[in-house]
This record gives structure tokens, C-alpha cells and sequence, in this order.
């Protein structure tokens, strides 16, 4: 198969879907591997690495778009790249449809069979492929939220660890996933105050007992959301529904309860974002401020700390793009049913049910594409 890495082209996104050493692996495959040229220079690999490790350079994007059969990317198609790509072509990259109505309808209106990373499942339910992205964002959140809670920043003025004498920073993580288990594990390393709301009774047992006395759980119902996000310094939105737009937890109406300066942090933009008033912002301009509460809501996180991004992200998604490489993507699919869950798009159709309900699309299952 003929496999193209196109170089990213959204704001400050410095990943890349293959490494040189992901280059070498699918080349010792027997399949051909088109690398445009500087696609790697975000995370310091040349174009030299890449031909060493058996890729072919090619210059510009528009080589890979039209003549590879699959497609393997960091983020999304932006608009230029959508005009480009073919019918039957394999997009294999993060996708986040559900909140996003016109990329969805340029996937459709393209007839890609597009494969997300983040619904290909593991096998105890779990998204893998969006894993390391969740740990390092989840990271970053508290890192990205500490800067901005600096008064030269628009925030508090509060150090999160605190010193001796003065009281800690108080952290409200919303989730206890993988996002929230991560950020709680900053928070807490810092010092900070940290408090951690779930709905689900195992994951607050589970996160309450690997802290202990470091960080605090609540359950996550109205009063005590409201309760925890008035009384904090910075607020870190970490909620997750597999595929499908984001809950919007946090109201307009909440704001005015909280702390002057306090910060959001929404690492589930890529979702739509958990917060009512977010909405997607860049590493040029990473936050805003809505009725005194300052907000970040950068919609590629992990793209500032693109090496160790990328080949954490790489470790994941090679196995799955050397299946559909040497298989096919319907061979690949049919043997392993958690790859199938990352097929999204396909042949004009919508085969990932939240999508189809999110945005109004008949729902086509993927047993039909693979029939």
C-alpha cells in the first residue's frame, strides 16, 4: 500500500503522524511511504531520517492526497486538505465529528472511509489510541492553568502549591478519567488543594484510593459541581463520552458564583467542550475572559510538546495502520472488531452512532461497510 504523511497545517501543530522509526516499520512492510517534505521538523526529525528509514519526499501536500491510498495524520482535515481528498482513500487520524457539523459533511461528500483514533476501543472498553494524548493533555492542563491563574496572565494571583504560611490553590478536576486521573496527579504534585467529581461510584473509589489523603472525590451531581467549581482557583473540565459532543457542565450562570480571576481549563474542546461558554482557542491566543473567569481552551494541547506527543501517539496508531496496510482496511476490521469501532465515515455514510445522532445522520453500522 501506498501510505503519504502530510504535514500539519493547523495552528502551532507541530506533531506528525509517522516518525522515522514508524516510516521504517511500514517501508520493511513492503509498502511504499511518502513523507512530505518538513513534516517532521516539529519534532526534529529531517527529511534525511525519513529517506534513511526508506520513505520517499515528496514536495507539498498535494502528491500525497492524490496519489496514496491511505492518509495518516495528527489532527483533522482542515478545509484545504478536505478539498482534496478522494473517494475510497483511507484518513487515518483524530477526527472529533460530533461537535464539528462541517467536517463531517466534507468527510461524507468525499466518500473517504475515514478511521478516527479516537474511538478504535481496547479490549476492556478502552480508547488507547486517545490515551497518551488524554495523560499528556491531562498534564498540560495543570501546567497551562498555573500560567494563567499569574495575575500578568488575567488570573488570581495564586501560587497552586502554595507557601508556608499561605493556604494552597484550590483545584476542581470534573472527571476522573484518564484527562482528570492526570491532571489530579499534577495538581497534587504541586501541592495544590485538589478535589475530583465523577459520577461513577468505581472511578471515585478507585481515584480516592490511589491519592488518599492527597486529593479529595465528590460526586458529581448539581449541588456539589456548583459547590466545588464557586470555591476554586482553577477548574480543569475533563469529561468524556466516547464519540459524541461533550456535556456542557459548567453554565454561564455558574460563572458569576465563582472566585474573580479563577480559571477553566477545557481539555474536552476537541468534544465541544464541557464548559457553556468555551469555545476553541490556539497556542497564539490560548485564552479569553467571560465575565471575569479566564478561560483556556486550546483545541491541540498536546501539539506544544509535539516530540513527546508524537511518538507516544506513534506507539499506539502503528499497529493498527501496519493491520489495515497489509490486510486492507475490511480484512483488518473483520479481525479486529476494535478497529472497526474507529470507522467513522465510509462510502458517503455515517457508521459511528453518537455522530449520527449528534449531527442527524442516518447511522449506518459498520457489519454493512464490511459486508
Amino acid at each position: 500500500m501506498r501510505i503519504g504523511c502530510p504535514k500539519e497545517i493547523k495552528n502551532h501543530e507541530y506533531r506528525v503522524g509517522l516518525t522515522p522509526e514508524s516510516a521504517r516499520e511500514l517501508a520493511r512492510g513492503g509498502h511504499e511511504v511518502w513523507i512530505q517534505s518538513g513534516a517532521g521538523l516539529g519534532i526534529d526529525a529531517t527529511d534525511e531520517e525519513y529517506e534513511a528509514a526508506g520513505a520517499r519526499i515528496v514536495d507539498g501536500q498535494d502528491p500525497i492526497f492524490a496519489e496514496c491510498e491511505m492518509v495518516v495524520k495528527v489532527k483533522e482535515p482542515q478545509a484545504d486538505e478536505r478539498k482534496k481528498l478522494r473517494e475510497g482513500q483511507i484518513l487515518y487520524t483524530y477526527l472529533h465529528l460530533a461537535p464539528d457539523r462541517e467536517q463531517t459533511v466534507d468527510l461524507v461528500n468525499a466518500g473517504v472511509t475515514a478511521i478516527a483514533y479516537e474511538t478504535v476501543t481496547g479490549p476492556m472498553g478502552q480508547l488507547p489510541l486517545l490515551k497518551p494524548m488524554s495523560q499528556v493533555a491531562g498534564r498540560m492542563s495543570v501546567q497551562a492553568g498555573a500560567t494563567a491563574l499569574e495575575k500578568a496572565h488575567g488570573g488570581r494571583g495564586v501560587l497552586l502549591g502554595g507557601v508556608p504560611g499561605v493556604m494552597p490553590g484550590k483545584v476542581v478536576v470534573i472527571g476522573g478519567g484518564v484527562v482528570g486521573f492526570n491532571a489530579a496527579q499534577m495538581a497534587a504534585g504541586l501541592g495544590a488543594d485538589v478535589t475530583i467529581l465523577d459520577r461513577d461510584p468505581e472511578v471515585l473509589e478507585r481515584v480516592g484510593t490511589h491519592f488518599e489523603s492527597r486529593a479529595k472525590t465528590r460526586f458529581s451531581n448539581a449541588a456539589n459541581l456548583h459547590d466545588a467549581v464557586c470555591q476554586a482557583d482553577l477548574v480543569i473540565g475533563a469529561v468524556l463520552i466516547p464519540g459524541a459532543a461533550a456535556p456542557k457542565l459548567v453554565t454561564r450562570e455558574m460563572l458569576s458564583d465563582m472566585q474573580t480571576g479563577a480559571v477553566l481549563v477545557d481539555v474536552a474542546i476537541d468534544q465541544g467542550g464541557c464548559f457553556e461558554t468555551s469555545k476553541p482557542t490556539t497556542h497564539d491566543n490560548p485564552t479569553y475572559v467571560v465575565d471575569d473567569i479566564v478561560h483556556y481552551c486550546v483545541a491541540n494541547m498536546p501539539g506544544a510538546v509535539a516530540r513527546t506527543s508524537t511518538y507516544a501517539l506513534n506507539n499506539v496508531t502503528l499497529p493498527h495502520a501496519l493491520q489495515i496496510a497489509d490486510h486492507g482496511w475490511k480484512a483488518a476490521m473483520r479481525a479486529n472488531p476494535h478497529l472497526a469501532e474507529g470507522l467513522n465515515v465510509w462510502d458517503g455514510k455515517v457508521t459511528y452512532k453518537a455522530v449520527a445522532e449528534d449531527l442527524g445522520y442516518e447511522y449506518v453500522p459498520v457489519e454493512k461497510a464490511l459486508a
